[in-house]
């Protein structure tokens, strides 16, 4: 069996602490792994890691490899050029396994990045059903049974008839307002889809050539005998669309497995709430955050101290840029201030003031007229590529640890309060040679201050 993951999304619902380019995939949100992690070990309970393909935008290829790399020594991280949607990219991916396969007609199990699911057993029982029709020819959804009329979701219908332990699939429904979720739940033959499906290779190419002809003749211009690269070029003229959309909807191969495992796609900060640890009075607190006679109350702090009074059915979330405040029955709406922060230009729906990278994390301390000034933090024996700027000269200070520096040809060794200066289109790189962390006080001095004006020559993540 071969397993796609789907790590692409950004998960607006939950910003301020997703954002566009670390989104929440990327997150530890109050667990010990972050989401994509905990799928990816999911999935290795039943796939052999090499096995497992994960495909995400290439903004997050080196912090999706970086995170993998716990889990797997070599993991396959296949790189969109531009978001496409679903169809694409499962497209894409399951055209590299039947290149890399050597089994004539796989499985392919796929699954997003960021759903919670705490039950292995009850999952791993569900997929095993779902392999069995999928070995008999059927694309099989993944369904959980409503507990609640859910609009932030897409249903799917079944149909009476059994087939094997699952059902046939009658349609796919988008998103409900609330109504017809409740209509839905009622009925008892509509189900939240997931996002997991399982076909064999020749099941979905087959339905994808009658029901999409446009992907699938593009797939043909796609090789990975000698490279895992997705060209720009030829991913550039696949439709934007979604894997519902473009097969399953017009298929007649469907089949629905139950998902007897609890399932939580943690798509809003209600959903957080949810399966968080509550205290007396349903309150969760996570971070620095002190209450008086709050009740059902969320409040997540990331850098200050958040201060709740008298609080009811709220939701506060603290970041170092941005606060949101709302009910806890309006969290599907904090995507509309995403959004609208999108529309304005502002980069607060993009990136944190803390960015996170495959060799550690900088953060930005202050910014004017001609300087910016970050925090830069490099893990242990992780060094930032061999890079030079056009628009901007650098001065570096040691805060902590012992950084090596190259400065054109020359390799400097900086203890705690050495400097270094950078000028304009000098080469240069930072590296930690050492077991413990090391920080720099950057000075950025110039006309443009983008993190855009780099020229790397080398670098040990793949990003030149």
């Amino acid at each position: 069996m071969y397993s796609i993951i789907l790590c692409g999304g950004s998960g607006s619902r939950l910003w301020p602490l997703s954002r566009e380019l670390y989104p929440k995939q990327l997150l530890n949100l109050n667990m010990n792994q972050s989401l994509l992690q905990a799928t990816f070990e999911r999935l290795a309970c039943f796939t052999p890691s090499e096995n497992i393909v994960s495909i995400t935008n290439a903004k997050h290829v080196s912090n999706v490899r970086y995170q993998l790399q716990d889990m797997c020594k070599n993991p396959v991280v296949l790189a969109e050029p531009v978001a496409k949607n679903t169809a694409p990219a499962i497209a894409v991916a399951s055209k590299y396994i039947s290149t890399i396969s050597k089994e004539e007609d796989p499985v392919i199990l796929v699954a997003p990045s960021d759903p919670l699911i705490k039950n292995l057993s009850a999952f791993k029982s569900s997929i095993l059903k779902g392999e069995k029709l999928a070995e008999q020819g059927y694309i099989v959804t993944f369904g959980v049974q409503p507990t609640s009329p859910e609009t932030g979701y897409g249903y799917v219908n079944i149909e009476d008839e059994k087939l094997l332990d699952g059902y046939k699939v009658k349609q796919f429904v988008e998103k409900p307002d609330a109504e017809t979720a409740q209509k839905y739940v009622d009925a008892g033959t509509y189900y939240w889809n997931s996002g997991i499906f399982m076909f064999k290779l020749s099941t979905f190419m087959e339905e994808l050539k009658k029901a999409n002809s446009e992907i699938f003749d593009i797939l043909d211009e796609f090789d990975f005998t000698n490279s895992s690269d997705i060209p720009y070029v030829t991913f550039n003229k696949m439709p934007s669309i979604s894997v519902d959309y473009a097969v399953m909807e017009k298929s007649n191969k469907i089949a629905l497995v139950k998902l007897e495992s609890d399932w939580n796609d943690l798509g809003s900060w209600e959903a957080i709430y949810q399966v968080s640890a509550k205290d007396n009075n349903g309150n969760v607190f996570i971070g620095n955050v002190i209450d008086k006679n709050s009740k059902n109350t969320l409040a997540y702090s990331s850098s200050k101290l958040v201060a709740t009074v008298g609080l009811e059915n709220a939701v506060i979330v603290e970041t170092e840029d941005a606060i949101l405040a709302c009910r806890t029955d309006n969290t599907q709406d904090v995507k509309l201030i995403y959004e609208e922060l999108k529309k304005l230009n502002d980069d607060t729906h993009k990136v944190h003031k803390t960015v996170y990278r495959p060799w550690g994390f900088y953060t930005v301390i202050a910014s004017g007229e001609g300087f910016l000034t970050k925090k830069i933090h490099v893990n242990p024996h992780q060094k930032l590529s061999l890079q030079s700027h056009n628009h901007r000269a650098e001065h570096w200070v040691v805060a902590l640890g012992t950084a090596t520096v190259q400065k054109g040809e020359e390799m400097l060794t900086l203890e705690v309060g050495q400097s270094v200066d950078i000028a304009i289109g000098e080469k240069h790189s930072l590296q930690n040679l050492s077991d413990d962390d090391v920080e720099i006080i950057e000075l950025q001095q110039g006309s443009i201050l983008l993190e855009e004006d780099i020229i790397r020559y080398s670098d040990m993540y793949g990003r030149c």
